[in-house]
């Protein structure tokens, strides 16, 4: 049993996929990149303004989904250069202050629509 999450706090998904998943207590959350979720336009940018938007992104997803980011078990994050690890973790950091997810940060080639970072999520609900 699984109920698709699909809310406009969050882009419309580009493809074959749903924005989100609850099922058996779990929120899986697809990876999300810097678009704007009212226009479905990539927002481009550094690292920092990319991880931002990406993680209001997340947040509002969670929202529509009951939960928020403190319901957050564990974080994926892909990067396009793993050289911006400190810079997206500083902003990272101002989301998960206390008790912070689980996560794995990785660097792979390359990313939808040429974005610096994608973060996936699951959480409890």
């Amino acid at each position: 049993m699984k109920d698709v999450v699909l809310t406009d706090r969050g882009p419309k998904p580009i493809g074959p996929y749903s924005q989100a998943i609850k099922s058996g207590g779990l929120l899986f959350i697809s990876g999300q990149v810097a678009l704007d979720p009212k226009t479905n336009e990539f927002l481009g940018g550094d690292i920092r303004q990319q991880t931002e938007r990406t993680l209001e992104n997340v947040k509002g997803i969670l929202e529509a989904a009951g939960a928020n980011l403190h319901h957050v078990l564990k974080t994926t994050v892909f990067l396009n250069d793993i050289n911006d690890f400190a810079a997206m973790n500083e902003v990272y950091g101002r989301y998960f202050p206390t008790a912070a997810p689980a996560r794995s940060t990785v660097q792979v080639a390359r990313l939808p629509k040429d974005a610096l970072i994608e973060i996936e999520v699951i959480a409890n609900i």
